[in-house]
């Protein structure tokens, strides 16, 4: 077992999580580069390896129990533990138009990346992070998600209407509470990370803000002391309503 912490970051190869990758590898963490395309994991642990920092790629997809096992195994194989995991793998979905036009294939297409898989990757990693001495969970959720912001008719979110994606956020947020009441008294702490509206893939990147600085608040929980939350929802303000 490695002295130093690890972390592994889902959806690494690019955009937010490239950026927290990178930001938790230049201070001396060694990173795992979770990513569903095996070359571009590898091209993107390459890329930060050549800066100098201690990275690594794995093949991870979200949405495939099986290869998740596989992978929190091969964490365990290389390190026997896990201090840290960022669940940021997420996607939009394809579905544009009104709530009421919306199926439940729909909202399932996103579901299976945002909240289900955020549930697959815990699972599988949990017993990991319960090795570690202070084991970080940080979920990357979003503005949308919240139901007091969403629900405010003067709200800058009052126009927003995504059905499928702010509900998985929504979603994300019930199930980012409830991994953090029940490792309530333990070294482990689970919170909520939102970085803004970030220029990455999943927005065509027409967002104002660079993934580093959406990068910010998750290094933050990642991070935490002892004497820091769990069960909260971050932004670079401050908390966040749910």
């Amino acid at each position: 077992m490695t002295d130093e912490k690890i972390a592994l970051v889902t959806g690494a190869n690019k955009g937010i999580g490239f950026a927290v990758a990178r930001r938790l590898g230049e201070r001396g963490i060694v990173v795992v580069v979770g990513a569903r395309d095996e070359t571009l994991g590898k091209q993107a642990a390459d890329a930060l390896a050549a800066d100098g920092i201690a990275a690594t790629a794995l093949r991870l997809d979200v949405t495939d129990p099986e290869g998740v096992a596989e992978a929190a195994r091969e964490i365990e194989r290389r390190h026997g533990r896990l201090d840290i995991l960022v669940n940021n793998a997420g996607t939009a979905g394809g579905f544009t138009g009104a709530p009421s036009a919306a199926t439940a294939a729909d909202l399932r297409e996103v579901y299976e990346t945002n909240v289900l898989g955020v549930v697959t990757v815990t699972h599988a990693m949990l017993p990991l992070l319960r090795r570690s001495p202070a084991g970080r969970i940080v979920n990357l959720s979003s503005h949308v998600g919240s139901l007091t912001l969403n629900s405010d008719p003067d709200s800058p979110l009052a126009g927003v209407n995504m059905i499928a994606y702010q509900s998985s956020k929504t979603a994300l947020n019930a199930v980012t509470v409830a991994y953090a009441k029940e490792l309530r008294g333990t070294p482990v702490k689970v919170n909520a990370a939102l970085p803004g509206v970030v220029a990455t893939d999943i927005n065509h990147h027409r967002g104002p803000r660079t993934p580093a600085e959406g990068a910010a608040v998750v290094v933050r929980l990642a991070l935490l002391d002892e004497s820091g939350p769990s069960g909260v929802c971050l932004a670079d303000e401050g908390p966040v309503p749910w």
